[in-house]
This record gives structure tokens, sequence and C-alpha cells, in this order.
């Protein structure tokens, strides 16, 4: 009798257990609300479902290239070599964090996320014709945990990922966690029949087996690569690809300088420009081709979050421990006069990780953000919990007095004094010398007005340019001194910040500034426990952003107020723009504005 009332007792246990498990079967996914797009949808808004398919695209890459494994672990993968392969799921371009079905067909989930079991599309294909099978989803995780990029075993550390039938595979996590099956799901998959006899970690030297909407078809290393569009792709009318992928075919040229690169493209050369400096927008795109209307000129105001431009401190430098001391370089720095001399005022100073969200921190922390930061009083600066955080200002005069004697008496706090017009360090005797490298071809006229002022406080700053193979080379092994880049939007605080800031993670090339930092490893433990709830992720954001900032990790330099962009009128697009990307893949050869340009042109 006994036995018979514990068996009744367990099972009733398990079918609570069971029916308190709601499994969610779904096709669409987002980190924080519902999808934008329904269930059924045919098409992304920003497209033209009947646009034409033909003609050519020709655009311009800086630098050179060795590689077409863009997950190498070495080497200078070529453009575009990111879009060869499709994801289970894709996002969309006009919202952040929502993910649509292209290799796979459905997802089937917990409302815990501590699993997931994802239903391939059976008309999914590599482009040999080979079906996509879910062997090739567990494969693609074993490459990348075993072979990828040390960050990512990290961050899937204890997940398996196995192909429980030919078109399912299965997801399991040692914990629930929303964004890691989110991270999964739209990973790339490669195929198995090709990477199980190539090394993942190696630079590749001719195009692998893939599966996007493109192939490569004619490659010239270093110099170009031609991508056409593959004809028979099966995903081409899928909702998330219908009207887009319009082109014949995709060319990239390369050079090694960016202002020989403009002269070709104001030559015909290329077809579309993306424009990154103020001073050739406002005074260089002139000339018969621009007052014919050849040549179309876009402005393109930045109202959401978007990518801004820092210069970066190496942290495990012994020069740059000390705050005082990244806080002085950062007095050095004056922006207005380069915005105003240089840049035409087109530049806005960049004053938050979160730049144009509302995640920036505000002007002083409220109740919610000082209990957050509360728990490291002591190991913060203490200007956090009193004071707003703006970038250090001048009057534009190019002289910024106040600012240098500012800077120079930090840095005699810090234990640095001039001596014969060389700052000279009172314990050890040596000179404040400090190595800036930077991409060979790119514009650094930003660099010369900034090491003056560095040397009227006796710093020396040289400057090391060297091809792109090497920057990224040196970059992966944090060997340098200084390193201007691109602090890459992020719309919401996520699971991201973990690659870019995490001490774990400092072997990323993303941590260019490589802080290892207890308080601010903690701070995205926080925001990554709460991924998907927006009340907490607010003042956690917040948070961060005030310790990254009062830090002075980086010296934050400037974001353009607009997207300038230009290309020869022999296209079309639709009429409504994607809010987070200008959109060239939604656009498509237009022969009869074609037909208006000299035939060269064409």
């Amino acid at each position: 009798m006994l036995l018979r009332l514990v068996t009744s007792f367990l099972l009733s246990v398990i079918a609570l257990t069971a029916q308190a498990e709601i499994i969610n079967n779904s096709s669409a996914l987002s980190q924080l609300g519902a999808p934008k797009y329904a269930t059924h949808f045919s098409h992304y808004d920003y497209v033209n479902p009947a646009a034409p398919k033909g003609g050519t695209m020709t655009r311009a890459a800086i630098g050179t290239y060795d590689n077409f494994n863009r997950y190498a672990s070495r080497g200078n993968p070529g453009a575009a070599t990111d879009t060869l392969y499709d994801p289970l799921f894709t996002t969309s371009d006009d919202e952040v964090g929502s993910y649509y079905p292209l290799v796979a067909e459905s997802i089937r989930y917990p409302d815990n996320f501590q699993w997931a079991e994802v239903t391939i599309n059976p008309r999914a294909r590599f482009q040999d014709g080979s079906p996509i099978t879910a062997e090739d989803v567990a494969f693609t995780f074993d490459k990348f945990m075993t072979e990828g990029v040390p960050q990512f075993r990290l961050v899937y550390k204890g997940v398996t990922v196995k192909a429980v039938s030919r078109l399912t595979a299965r997801i399991e996590l040692p914990k629930p966690d929303k964004d890691q099956v989110l991270g999964l799901i739209s990973l790339q998959i490669i195929p198995k029949k090709f990477w199980e006899h190539h090394k993942f970690n190696e630079p590749l030297g001719y195009p692998p087996l893939s599966s996007g909407p493109y192939r490569i078809t004619a490659y010239k290393v270093g110099q170009y690569i031609t991508y056409s569009r593959v004809k028979d792709y099966w995903a081409a009318d899928l909702p998330v690809n219908k009207g887009r992928f319009n082109f014949d075919t995709l060319r990239y040229d390369y050079y090694l300088d960016d202002n020989v690169a403009f002269e070709a493209f104001k030559s015909g050369a290329y077809d579309f420009r993306a424009e990154s400096s103020a001073k050739k927008w406002a005074t260089q795109y002139r000339g018969r081709s621009f007052e014919e209307h050849q040549i179309v000129k876009e402005n393109r105001p930045n109202t959401v979050s978007t990518d801004t431009s820092w210069l970066a401190f190496n942290n495990e430098k012994p020069r740059f421990a000390d705050r005082r001391v990244r806080q002085a370089l950062t007095l050095a720095f004056d922006f207005e006069w380069m915005n105003k001399a240089l840049f035409y005022n087109a530049y806005k100073r960049t004053n938050s990780y979160f730049q144009n969200t509302e995640y920036a921190a505000p002007d002083y922390p409220d109740a919610k953000e000082i209990t957050i930061l509360n728990a490291y009083k002591n190991k913060i600066p203490d200007e956090i919990f009193t004071a707003r955080f703006h970038p250090p200002m001048s009057d534009g005069s190019g002289y910024a007095r106040d600012n240098l004697l500012a800077a120079l008496g930090l840095l005699q706090q810090a234990g640095w004094e001039v001596k014969n017009q060389q700052l000279i360090n009172r314990q050890t005797g040596k000179p404040f010398h400090i190595e800036l490298l930077l991409r060979s071809g790119e514009n650094i006229g930003w660099v010369l007005p900034f090491q003056h002022n560095l040397s009227r406080l006796g710093i020396t700053l040289d400057l090391r340019q060297v091809d792109s193979s090497q920057y990224l080379r040196r970059m992966r092994e944090g060997d340098y001194d200084m390193i201007p880049g691109s602090y890459f939007a992020i719309p919401w605080p996520n699971t991201s910040l973990q690659i870019m800031w995490d001490s774990q993670y400092i072997n990323s090339s993303w941590n260019r500034p490589r802080v290892k930092s207890p308080v601010v490893d903690s701070l995205i433990a926080q925001i990554t426990r709460h991924q998907g709830d927006k009340a907490a992720l607010l003042p956690l954001g917040h948070a961060l952003d005030r310790v990254l900032l009062w830090n002075y990790y980086m010296i934050p330099m400037w974001y353009s107020a607009e997207d300038h962009y230009a290309y020869w009128n022999k296209f079309s697009m639709p009429s409504m723009v994607p809010t987070y990307t200008v959109g060239t893949e939604n656009w498509w050869y237009d022969v009869n504005k074609a037909a208006q340009l000299p035939a060269q042109r064409r």
C-alpha cells in the first residue's frame, strides 16, 4: 500500500512538472517585446517585392585580403565573405532584436529557454545542391567550439547542439538563457562535407562551398573579388529575401589608398561610395558628373544607435594604468578645433557607449542607478555619483590652453614632470613615449593637432602606419600603445558587451582598450542575467555607461550627424529606407537611368 502511494505521488509530481513547462512553437523570436512582422508576412516593408533582377554594382575596398575564411584566427578576410553562409534565423533592418526563419522553418522552446529544437526547411540547400541538415548544424557548433575563436568557447561553455533527426537540431543549455539561444540560431551554418577536411581557424586561399544568395565566381587575391547571384537560390522567395539581392554581379575592387579610391569613384571605376571624410564631402564632391546628376549625393540624419569613433588606450600598458594619465590625454584631444578646421562642423562629439539611445547615461544618476553603483562605491571614481560626464571642451581656437594646463596638473599628480621639454616619470626617469597604430591609407589629418598638443605636454607621439594585414595581427595580439577604431552601435545593453569588455574575453579584438575591471565584469554579468527585462536593463545600462566613461578607457572622438553616400545614377531603390542601414541589397539596376549615362559608366 505504501509503495503504491509513493509511486502515485512521484507520478503526480512528474505530471505537474510537465504541465508547468509550457512549450512554444514559433517561426519568429524577439529579444525585447514581440517581432514586428506577423507569422505569415510576405516581405519586409522596406523592399520592392517586384524588383527586377540583373545588372552589376561595383564597390571599393581599402587595403588588401588573403583569405576567404571569415572565421580564421589569422589572415585578412576578403570583402563580403561574411555573406557566404546563411544562418538558421536572420534579422530585419527596421527593428532590433527580432529573428525570422531562413534555413530554419520553426523553433520549439520552453518559456525559460533552457533548450530549443530547430526544424530545418526541407528545401534548404548549399550551392552544390546538397541539403542542409541538422548534422550540418551540429557540426557547425562543434567546429566553432573546437577551432573557432576562444571567446566562442567561453560564451557557450556547457552548451550542446545535436542532430536528433535529419531535419531537427536540439540545443541544450546548462542553465536557461534566451540570449544564448538567439545567438546560436543566428550562427551561420557551414557545410560539413567541406569543412570536415579543412581547419576552421586557418586562412583559406580559395572560395569554400557556400549557401548564400551569391557565390564567388572570380577573384585575384589582394586585388578584386566578384560575386555572382545564384540563379537557382532556394531561399530567393522566402519572406526574408523577397525583393532583395537583385544584382546579378557584385564586385569589390581593392585600393591601397582611400584618396586614390575616391578619384577612381569620380571617374566611374566603381558605383557606390559611403563617405567617411567630412572634408571630402564638403569640398570634393563637385564637378560635371555631380552637376549633371550623373552622380547622386545622399545625406541621411543619424537618429538611431550609431557607430562612434574612439581612440583606445591599451590599458595593459603601465603608462596608462593611472586614470589621471588617461584623463590628461583626453584633455589634449581638441575636438572643437578639429571639427571646425578639418571636418566642417559635420561631426558631433561622442559622449556615450550607447550613443543615440535611451541607455546613454543621463545628467545625474537616479535612485535605481545609485543603488546599483553603491555596491562598487570604493572601486569607482567619486564623480560618478556627483557629476555629469561631458568630454572636455575647448573654445575652438586651436590653443586649448586651459585644457592643457589641467592635463599637466593631472600628469604631475600621477608622478610625471617636465624636464628639458620632455615629460619624465619621476620613479623610472623614462620619458613619456606613445606609438599610435594606424592602418595604411587612412585619413590621418586629425592625428597631427593631437600630436602637437601632446608635444606641448612633453609627450612624444609616434605614428606607425602598417598595411591592413599587419594592422589586424597587431590588434588581435594587443601589440599597440594606442589605436583608433569604431565602437559598433549597441541599441540596448546586450550580451555582446561581454566580448567587448569582459576580462575573460581580453584576447578578443573587439576589446581594443584591453580593460580588465571586476566592476565592469560584474555590471555586464547583471546585464546578461537581465536580458529581456527592460526595467532592469535601463539603470544597468546607465550605470555601465558611467563607469566606462569616467574611467577614461578610451578618448571619445566623434560620430557623424549624418551618413553620407554617393552613387552613379543607374540604380533605383524602394521608397522606404530601412532604419538601421543604407540597404543597398534592396536596390536594383535601372536600365532606363543607366541609358542616360555615358556608355563607359553604365
